[in-house]
């Protein structure tokens, strides 16, 4: 169960209003809605996915799904999903304004921003202390976000004025390798760094450096974007340093241990790989609803 959820948790770097690719359209200057739409199919591939692997193991071994005997009168789980209108309305209308050009990702999070207020306040949530704490958390991630990608605008400025990325470039393309030796490599390197390193870090301080290899081996920059957040999203559960699974440990206690849950999400991991060589298989998945959209 812990396995799952921490999982789950990383379907949110693929399905909007993702961080990773709004900061990713804007680093590499692609249309975000485009990386949204792309990052919806991938999301969905990804959640089948995980469903396929639930419904396998369980199928399999019934006992890490015992049945429920009492279940909640029907009155009850209507009303819990009745509760839940506030985040349905929230997504439809951003979403839908986002993919309908009423209007840009960046105007998008303003209105979603302000719908959440609204809906905080006609519920009687809106209190001083909960308005503090989330001012409080937005400077708090708004300033790290800001620091992170001042560091890797001077990374990328230090790189081409020095020469450095466009000699690494060249070096790998003059190595000759098929566009499947290329992409396996990349694979290779953030599955390492998604072990180590932080999402969002690994993202900025890796992109200078791979865009020129990217731009002289002509592969499409929305689909790297979700090629490269689906890698990322990986390493949120990868061993030793799972984001994710961190998270879920410190949620649970002492209910499961943390080898207990890095033991969960391995069926997952297997599940996410098979989607990396779908993406790689088969790039149309991704790029064929963004082209529409272009065009």
């Amino acid at each position: 169960a812990t396995g799952s959820i921490a999982a789950a948790g990383t379907l949110g770097a693929l399905i909007p209003p993702s961080i990773l690719l709004i900061l990713y359209g804007i680093f590499v200057q692609v249309p975000i809605n485009q990386l949204f739409v792309g990052g919806s199919i991938i999301g969905i591939i990804t959640a089948l996915s995980y469903v396929l692997i639930i419904i396998g193991r369980v199928l399999y071994n019934p006992e890490l799904a015992p049945r429920i005997d009492e279940t909640p009168p029907l009155s009850e789980r209507i009303a819990k999903l009745l509760d839940t209108w506030p985040i349905v309305i929230l997504v439809l209308l951003v979403l839908g304004g986002m993919f309908s050009g009423l209007f840009t990702a960046t105007e998008a999070a303003a209105v979603g921003a302000l719908l959440a207020l609204i809906f905080a306040a006609v519920r009687g949530q809106l209190t001083k202390e909960a308005t503090w704490r989330s001012i409080v958390d937005t400077l708090s991630t708004t300033g790290t976000l800001f620091i992170i990608s001042v560091g890797a605008n001077l990374l990328t400025r230090f790189l081409a004025l020095t020469g450095t990325s466009e000699l690494i470039a060249s070096t790998i393309i003059g190595l000759e390798l098929s566009g499947a030796a290329l992409l396996v490599g990349i694979t290779v390197l953030y599955l390492l760094l998604g072990m180590f390193l932080e999402p969002l870090g690994a993202m900025l301080l890796t992109l200078p450096v791979l865009l020129p290899i990217l731009d002289k081996a002509n592969i499409d920059l929305i689909w790297f974007g979700i090629f490269l957040v689906k890698l990322l999203e990986v390493g949120m559960i990868t061993p030793p340093i799972g984001i994710n699974v961190f998270v879920i440990k410190s949620a649970v206690g002492d209910i499961a241990s943390l080898g207990t849950i890095f033991r969960g999400v391995l069926w997952f991991i297997v599940a996410d790989l098979a989607v990396v060589a779908l993406i790689i298989a088969a790039p149309e998945i991704i790029t064929y609803l963004p082209s529409l959209m272009a065009n």
